[in-house]
């Protein structure tokens, strides 16, 4: 009898679920779209329903359309979109819509929390309260849905109630309840001191597992749902991006992912939890077991790109407005865009600063400013690696994911302004492999992650930097990382008029 695992991929704009043997070869695969709810700026939300809804179609279409019989099904596991506030009541009962991570409404939340605690908070979490995040969203309901709050009886993710929709049983994996900043990262635990400082109750926070432990079988009553059988094993599954660094082969030190999606991430796998980053960078527990990550985010990566396309290019196809940048010279004939078209994370924790473009000429042509854009979120990637430079955590490896590995020019940008190695995958499928093989270890198929990455990640062409063209964009960097102070009062203000005359 043939064996699967089911890797389900939650994210922002749909869900996609992939069925995967024990050789690692993916046998069939189904996704399904669902909308954002943007009521006012700054505002991002969602309906869980619909994230339970577009995973079931999409497991029925795998069973109905690609004949992936049920009883075949071993183990599902998950990875999520992180940070997404779904608050529960007694009953667990959704009682509104998820706010996500990419919303922005919490800053004055963001400061409460640096207010009343300090440094204390960066100590305990490893991070910094920042808008993306959980906690920060829970204040928000509690000070301005007051309502709300008083039915919340318990928080979970998105993937997590995707999960508990399947199995019936509430339950959060550690790589998903670091990034809620509720969690004390070196206990192991929900922080009593963090809930008691906002007076959030500890019950509102659900049991912890591990990304590979068992959180039961599918449910009876989402077996008629779905069509699964009762039998099949779910898996506590991870957050997106551990599930995509597992799902990239990042998985010893001397790896950077570097992935390219709506955001841009820039992670880097962690041995030593007693590494300090100050909060810079976001510290998380990965989902492999007793191992960390950190990492920094660029908010507006691959969105900065379709925002250029949406809005300049429309008539062009994306791979030709891509592949038009190699017109254009290293530098873009002196051109630079900084990504913070919807504020910014890492290294500058902003949700004010907005992009721009700068050295503007009459010269330039639209392949120059497409250029600009590509070499600009790599130039904020750089700025994130720069930070493990400082700290002297060598790496000599990037790993290439998402829309960035999907052009062979932007690769060789990156190998270019990283001045390091860049690979691409072979059969990338990002945090939906990894969520696979988290359920394929989490069977006992395969004894650690390393063991199984043997069989399900496969790596492509090497690009290697050019050193005249690294030398150029280290200089180029330089001036890079100058326009975010040069240009930070002038967003404010120019922000401050947009919200007061729209």
């Amino acid at each position: 009898m043939n064996e699967y695992v089911l890797g389900v991929d939650l994210g922002t704009s749909a869900v996609k679920v992939s069925a995967m043997n024990r050789d690692g070869e993916i046998v069939a695969q189904q996704s399904f779209d669902y909308p954002l709810i943007q009521s006012h700026p700054g505002y991002s939300e969602q309906n869980p329903e619909d994230w339970v809804s577009g995973t079931t179609v999409a497991i029925v279409r795998l069973i109905l359309d690609d004949h992936i019989k049920p009883e075949e099904i071993s183990g599902i596991s998950f990875s999520g979109q992180m940070h997404g506030l779904v608050l529960l009541d007694a009953n667990n009962q959704v009682l509104r819509p998820a706010i996500l991570w990419n919303d922005t409404r919490t800053s004055k939340q963001c400061r409460e929390i640096e207010a009343k605690l300090g440094s204390k908070f960066v100590d305990i979490t490893k991070n910094k309260p920042l808008e993306g995040f959980t906690l920060p969203k829970m204040l928000w309901v509690k000070e301005n849905e007051p309502d709300i709050w008083s039915q919340a009886k318990t928080f979970l993710l998105p993937k997590d109630y995707v999960r508990y929709r399947m199995t019936g049983k509430l339950g959060m994996d550690y790589s998903d309840a670091t990034g809620t900043v509720l969690l004390d990262v070196k206990d192991g635990q929900w922080s009593q001191a963090i809930c008691d400082a906002f007076d959030i109750p500890m019950s509102m926070c659900p049991p912890l597992m591990r990304s590979i432990d068992s959180a039961g079988t599918v449910s009876s009553s989402y077996a008629v749902f779905s069509g699964l059988d009762t039998h099949t094993k779910v898996f506590g599954g991870a957050a997106d991006n551990a599930a995509g660094a597992v799902g990239a082969g990042i998985l010893s030190p001397n790896m950077v992912l570097s992935s390219i999606g709506t955001s841009g991430v820039v992670l880097k796998y962690e041995e030593d939890p007693t590494v300090d980053y100050h909060g810079v960078l976001q510290f998380e527990d990965h989902a492999i077991p007793d191992s960390y990550y950190s990492m920094g985010v660029t908010l507006a990566a691959g969105y900065s790109l379709n925002w250029f396309k949406r809005t300049f290019a429309s008539d062009d196809s994306f791979d030709d407005m891509v592949a038009s940048a190699a017109e254009s010279t290293v530098g873009a004939n002196g051109l630079l865009y900084t990504p913070y078209i919807v504020g910014e994370r890492a290294p500058h924790a902003d949700a004010d600063i907005r992009g721009s473009f700068t050295g503007v000429d009459g010269t330039h042509k639209k392949t120059d400013f497409v250029r600009a854009v590509l070499e600009g979120i790599i130039f904020s990637f750089k700025d994130i690696m720069d930070i493990y430079d400082e700290n002297d955590k060598q790496f000599d490896t990037v790993v290439a994911i998402g829309g960035g590995a999907k052009s062979p020019l932007w690769l060789q940008i990156q190998a270019d302004i990283f001045n390091k190695k860049v690979v691409s995958l072979t059969n990338e499928q990002g945090p939906g492999m990894g969520a696979a093989m988290i359920a394929a270890v989490g069977l006992g198929w395969f004894k650690n992650f390393q063991e199984c990455a043997e069989k399900f990640v496969h790596f492509g062409k090497t690009y290697l930097p050019n050193p005249d063209n690294a030398k150029k964009y280290d200089q180029l960097h330089q001036i890079y990382a100058q326009v975010y102070d040069q240009t930070k009062g002038i967003s404010q203000q120019l922000l401050a008029y947009r919200r007061e005359n729209n």
